[in-house]
């Protein structure tokens, strides 16, 4: 019987290798929680473009006081809002970076 037990174990190892792939690196994540264990697959970064956040932040950095997006296209991203001499209006690239049009 355990000449029996180990010839299974043996044949379970060496077809266990055969199906033995290569890692690769996935952006998984196992979270526990009250649902019991859920996996989050994260996307890879992709060029998301420029977000309202990032084109109010780069409108500031132009020197634009009280920034709003006004407009989002998929090539181009318009923020208003004030300057020293008055209302000012900044497009920039929907590409990461937010650069100025």
């Amino acid at each position: 019987m355990s000449i029996m037990k180990s010839a299974l174990a043996l044949a379970m190892l060496v077809t266990s290798s055969a199906f033995v792939a290569p890692a690769s690196a996935q952006d998984v994540e196992l979270r526990i929680g009250p649902n019991g264990i859920r996996p989050v697959i994260r996307e890879r970064e992709r060029d998301r473009g420029c977000s309202a956040r990032d084109a109010r932040a780069a409108a500031m950095d132009e020197g634009l006081r009280r920034p709003q997006v006004v407009r989002v296209t998929d090539r181009s991203v318009t923020v208003e809002g004030m300057t020293r001499r008055g209302p000012e209006r900044i497009r920039f690239a929907n590409r990461r970076g937010c650069p100025i049009l």
